[in-house]
């Protein structure tokens, strides 16, 4: 018998232990003192549209690990390019630079800003919610002054052609939350970069990081606006 209490607690430790990782020292470089929670992707290599999620939290000692298990994810269909952040992270050699309509997610580090959906807004997110509607549209027409923002035509005058409706019937942005690519909103650059609901596990998507219904419930639910999240997006590092 206390053998087998013994076995119990050991199992119970085991279950409680968390998995330490190591993100890349460029990385760890520019990501803010305040960050404390990270979306680590990561991608075999540059052309795959597969790629890995990982919810990271930052322990005490300023090390970071991972909180689940990790997440299958989907990313351009054209794989990924250098991406516009924030932060000063220049392009490794090689990378090709994110442009507007190259079908390519975004690499490097960038802020989530904010959730949103075609859904009222759940109770349990903690970030800031946009709720969707008809009148909701993404803009990508580098001509708009609204270039790589989501507007609602009910409140700001149109001067675009071509927008991305927020409520598509296909139900990928039933819920999703924005990452902060090009937040200067500089044309050309790139629009309107969302997580949101795959269409399978193996349908790419245009540009955004893409998991199941499931997945993203649960990554939306443990994201925390005091916690100022990132995501870190890569391929995997040799």
């Amino acid at each position: 018998m206390h053998r087998f209490l013994v076995m119990l607690l050991m199992l119970a430790s085991c279950a409680r232990m968390t998995v330490p990782v190591k993100l890349p020292p460029e990385i760890t470089a520019v990501l803010p003192s305040n960050c404390r929670q990270v979306l680590y992707v990561t991608a075999a290599d540059r052309q795959t549209t597969a790629a890995e999620l990982q919810m990271l939290e930052r322990t005490p000692t300023k090390d970071w690990q991972a909180a689940g298990t990790a997440i299958p994810a989907r990313i351009g269909r054209n794989g990924m390019a250098w991406g516009h952040g924030e932060f000063a992270l220049p392009a490794p050699v090689g990378w090709r630079i994110k442009k507007e309509g190259d079908g390519c997610a975004p690499a490097g580090v960038f802020r989530i800003t904010q959730s949103f959906g075609a859904e009222p807004q759940p109770g349990w997110l903690k970030l800031p919610y946009l709720h969707c509607t008809v009148h909701h549209w993404g803009i990508d027409d580098v001509r708009s002054k609204h270039y790589n923002q989501i507007v609602d035509d009910r409140t700001v005058a149109c001067d675009w052609t071509g927008p991305e409706t927020m409520v598509p019937s296909i139900g990928c942005y039933k819920l999703g939350a924005v990452i902060a690519h090009n937040p200067s909103n500089t044309p050309g650059f790139g629009s309107c970069i969302f997580m949101h609901i795959w269409q399978g596990e193996n349908v790419p998507t245009a540009g955004c990081t893409a998991m199941s219904e499931a997945n993203l419930r649960k990554l939306l639910a443990w994201l925390d606006p005091h916690a100022n999240p990132c995501l870190v997006q890569l391929v995997q590092q040799p």
